[in-house]
């Protein structure tokens, strides 16, 4: 299942996953997506899986969202309801998967990379870690209600409204304050053998425990009301302000929105 930008390995109980595209701060493709989530659901048959532990080659990202460059190939509003309803299925396979995953997060996790990192059991980082959801001044589009809920489930609404609308980014020390990390490290070797001594620990414990709390959680957020969206996602991805953002994220300058 292993690709050259997504390496999946097994120590025993333990298997690791690792985002590796650090020439672009590992940036989400869409094969890398699907991987994951491939991984997620045939975890749930390999008894002798315990733990799985997720993290960004190299020390300056965990995942700095999805590639934006893949966004270029969008030509109307069909293409990002497309795209959000394909992530939702690979965070919701994610969330779903019955192993215990730990997120050792280096730099930068942003977009993708956070909403990753956010369904993850257990979140480590390093000081210089930069989590959320920058985008009303990168790209102009929006999170899916399903997103949303889950960030707030982990952080509260009124942090999520928080970072959304003033597009900063969590610090490590913020996020350590406010239990989105439980832990701190100076440095990124610190980091990964923390995360790989607590996966062994982790596997030692009583699975069954570990997964029923995991899928209780999961039905707790299943039970949510649906809630549609497509308006006004599409609104976003087919809007000229979308198309502007894309061009002056790649471009590097500063977008001129409109609000339409």
């Amino acid at each position: 299942m292993s690709t050259q930008e997504l390496l999946i390995e097994r120590d025993g109980p333990v298997g690791t996953v690792t985002l590796n595209r650090p020439d672009k701060r590992n940036a989400l493709t869409f094969e890398m997506y699907a991987g994951l989530a491939e991984y997620c659901r045939a975890a749930a048959d390999d008894v002798d899986l315990k733990v799985i532990l997720v993290r960004g080659a190299g020390e300056k990202a965990f995942a700095a969202g999805t590639d934006i460059s893949l966004f270029r190939d969008f030509k109307d509003a069909e293409d990002g309801l497309a795209y959000e309803q394909k992530v939702d299925g690979v965070l919701s396979d994610i969330e779903n998967c019955p192993k215990p995953m730990i997120a050792a997060i280096t730099g930068a996790c942003t977009g993708g990379g956070a909403a990753i990192a956010g369904l993850c059991d257990v979140r480590l980082a390093t000081r210089d870690m930069r989590f959320g959801f920058p985008i009303a001044r990168t790209l102009g589009n929006c999170l899916s209600i399903a997103s949303l809920q889950r960030m707030s489930a982990l952080m509260g609404a009124a942090r999520t409204r928080d970072i959304i609308m003033t597009s900063r980014l969590i610090e490590a020390e913020e996020a350590l304050g406010m239990g989105l990390v439980s832990e701190v490290f100076d440095d990124a070797d610190a980091l990964f053998a923390r995360a790989n001594e607590l996966a062994a620990q982790i596997a030692t414990f009583a699975p069954l425990t570990l997964q029923a709390t995991k899928q209780m959680f999961a039905r707790m957020m299943a039970a949510e009301p649906a809630i549609k969206d497509d308006d006004l996602i599409a609104m976003c991805y087919g809007s000229d302000d979308f198309h502007e953002g894309l061009e002056a994220f790649l471009a590097k300058r500063k977008a001129n929105w409109t609000g339409r």
